[in-house]
């Protein structure tokens, strides 16, 4: 809201009634005022907070797993380095793969193999069903990214 009323000063309205009542008020108090150190206390502990929140690694770089039926509110997740091993592991027992490479985003997981002897068309369904299969069954992930395959042919 003081960004709203900010940007309307700068075009030329004139400033909001509880803004210059809240200026008012803060330039007329002393900076020894009960309610100023504990304004200033909230601040620097909220400021405290954020930037200890910035520093946190958090969970993004996990894959979140399903959740058991009946067993709550559990958090565990699979590093996605490890999800792109096994999908890796999962292209290559696809018959004609000679060499896959696996990146595993939030969203979607880009598979890019090489195929040897087979159409690369007809691979690229074996592929997507053997990732589909993987993450449904082994990763139990509670969000499946989705698939997109290139397989190419290798001379």
């Amino acid at each position: 809201m003081l960004l709203f009323d900010v940007v309307q000063v700068r075009a030329g309205q004139p400033a909001a009634a509880w803004r210059k009542g809240l200026f008012d008020e803060l330039a007329s108090r002393p900076l020894d005022d009960v309610w100023m150190l504990a304004g200033a206390a909230a601040a620097a502990a909220l400021g405290l907070w954020l930037i200890v929140l910035a520093l946190t690694p958090g969970l993004r770089r996990g894959l979140p797993l399903q959740v058991p039926a009946g067993r709550g509110r559990t958090l565990a997740a699979l590093d996605r380095d490890s999800a792109a091993q096994l999908l890796r592991d999962a292209t290559l027992r696809v018959p004609g793969v000679s060499r896959a490479r696996v990146r595993v985003r939030r969203h979607h997981t880009k598979v890019r193999a090489d195929v040897r002897f087979r159409d690369p068309h007809d691979v690229k369904g074996e592929i997507v069903a053997a990732v589909r299969d993987e993450q449904r069954n082994r990763l139990a992930l509670a969000h499946s990214p989705k698939p997109r395959v290139r397989a190419r042919h290798m001379k």
